[in-house]
């Protein structure tokens, strides 16, 4: 697994699983936060990445969605951490859990121990912000999906909203995806937040991705 400091409070942790796999650090004032738990195979080298980077204990893991690929090594850095938090969206609990099938999926399978997640939490019918990080609902790619943004550091975390190619925004896989109508109307939040760096868990980094909004949302719509 390879780790690269991608703005001044992130970092990048990677490996190749027939597609690009990422999850994110994120040094708080309390300690770390995770974005995503990846698979299973990830989870020694996270911990040692944490343990090297001397920032504090993991704090939390926040979760853009609650597909397999993005919960795997939940189980193993609890067993390091047991004092860490996990967090979804309260949308994607009876998926997780396994109480439901997502939408287009014919069996309900449980990726998510129950009771093992919290709901993020709501200020005024907003998502409000967990640690250093600011939360906006995406749905689309999965009812629950969520993006985290690091305005210090201009960093949007993005999860399964998009991948890419060549620094060019590409719409997330088709196979895994809920209602892709919905997903590119979620890619409004780009046009909102207007980040430096796009991170995307299946592929490479997109910069100043809003200058490529209007050509990425007429080219997805029309295929």
């Amino acid at each position: 697994m390879k780790s690269e400091q991608i703005s001044e409070h992130v970092w990048c942790l990677r490996t190749w699983m027939v597609i690009p796999l990422r999850v994110w650090v994120v040094r708080e004032e309390d300690g770390v936060t995770l974005v995503d738990a990846g698979i299973p195979l990830m989870t020694k080298g996270i911990i040692s990445f944490i343990d090297q980077l001397q920032a504090g204990p993991l704090k939390r893991i926040v979760l853009t969605h609650g597909h397999s690929d993005h919960v795997g090594a939940i189980t193993g850095l609890l067993a390091r951490y047991p004092d860490a938090e996990v967090y979804a969206h309260e949308i994607e609990f009876p998926y997780m859990e396994g109480n439901k099938p997502y939408p287009g999926r014919k069996k309900a399978a449980q990726s998510v121990k129950a009771g093992l997640a919290k709901p993020l939490e709501q200020e005024g019918g907003e998502l409000a912000n967990i640690g250093s990080l600011s939360v906006y609902h995406t749905p689309g790619h999965a009812p629950g999906h969520v993006v985290y943004f690091h305005k210090q550091d201009g960093m949007l975390l993005a999860g399964d909203l998009f991948t890419s190619k060549k620094g060019r925004l590409r719409k997330p896989m088709a196979m895994f995806t809920a209602d892709m109508a919905e997903a590119i109307r979620s890619s409004e939040i780009v046009r909102q937040l207007k980040p430096k760096r796009l991170e995307i868990c299946h592929g490479g980094p997109v910069m100043q991705p809003a200058a490529q909004l209007d050509e990425y949302q007429a080219a997805s719509r029309a295929h």
